[in-house]
C-alpha cells in the first residue's frame, strides 16, 4: 500500500503515508487555504447573516493561480470571440462568478481543512515512522477534490497547461530550481489517480 490509495471494506479508502510524506500534504494544504483566503463573514463573526448575505467578487482574481482554481465559466473554447461576444461573455461570468465564488471557496477551504484535520490526527496517532491514513467515503471525496486543487495550483505555477508540458517535466535536470515542485505534482497525481479508482464502483 506505501504511496497508493487502496479501498478499504465497506467503502473508503486507505493509504501508507510516512512522516516526510505527511508534512508535505499538510504544508501544501495550509498553503492552499492560505491562497483561498477567509470566507466573507470570517471577517464579521459578530454578524452571521453577512456571510448569507454577501457578493462575491464580480472579476477574476489577478493572481494565476486562483485564476485556475475560479476560472471564468463563460468563454469560448473554440478560440477567440469577437468583441460583443467577448463583452457578453464577460458580463456573463461577472454574473455568474459574483453569486457562485464564495461557495466554491469554502468548499475548497472545507476540503482543504479536510485534509489537515485528518493528518493532524494520523500524527497524533501514529509513532514515528509515519502511519495508515484511513479515509471514510465522504473524507475520500474531499481529498479528492483537495488533490485537484493542489495539483491545478502547482501545474499553474509551473505553467503546465496541457499532458505535452508534462512530459517536459520528466526531463527537467535535477539541478533545476522547479524539480521539487515538479516531483510533487507528479506524486500527488498518482495519489489522486489511486484515489479515483477507489471510488468508483
Amino acid at each position: 500500500m506505501p504511496g497508493t490509495f487502496e479501498p478499504l471494506p465497506g467503502g473508503g479508502a486507505a493509504v501508507a503515508l510516512d512522516d516526510v510524506e505527511i508534512s508535505i500534504i499538510r504544508s501544501l494544504a495550509v498553503q492552499l487555504l492560505e491562497l483561498i483566503g477567509p470566507g466573507p463573514g470570517e471577517d464579521t463573526p459578530d454578524d452571521p447573516l453577512a456571510e448569507l448575505f454577501a457578493d462575491g467578487p464580480s472579476e477574476p482574481p489577478a493572481d494565476p493561480v486562483l485564476r485556475r482554481l475560479f476560472p471564468d465559466a463563460y468563454s469560448d473554447p473554440e478560440g477567440t470571440p469577437g468583441p460583443q461576444e467577448a463583452e457578453e461573455q464577460r458580463a456573463y461570468s461577472a454574473e455568474f462568478r459574483r453569486y457562485t465564488e464564495n461557495d466554491l471557496r469554502a468548499g475548497k477551504r472545507e476540503n482543504a481543512l479536510a485534509v489537515i484535520r485528518s493528518l493532524d490526527e494520523l500524527s497524533t496517532a501514529a509513532g514515528d515512522g509515519g502511519a495508515v491514513l484511513k479515509l471514510t467515503p465522504e473524507e475520500s471525496r474531499q481529498w479528492l477534490s483537495a488533490l485537484n486543487d493542489l495539483r491545478l495550483a502547482i501545474g499553474s505555477r509551473l505553467d503546465i497547461v496541457d499532458e505535452d508540458d508534462t512530459d517536459l517535466l520528466y526531463r527537467l535536470p535535477d539541478e533545476d530550481p522547479r524539480k521539487p515542485m515538479v516531483m510533487a505534482y507528479l506524486w500527488l497525481g498518482g495519489l489522486q489517480e489511486t484515489l479515483v479508482s477507489t471510488l468508483m464502483p
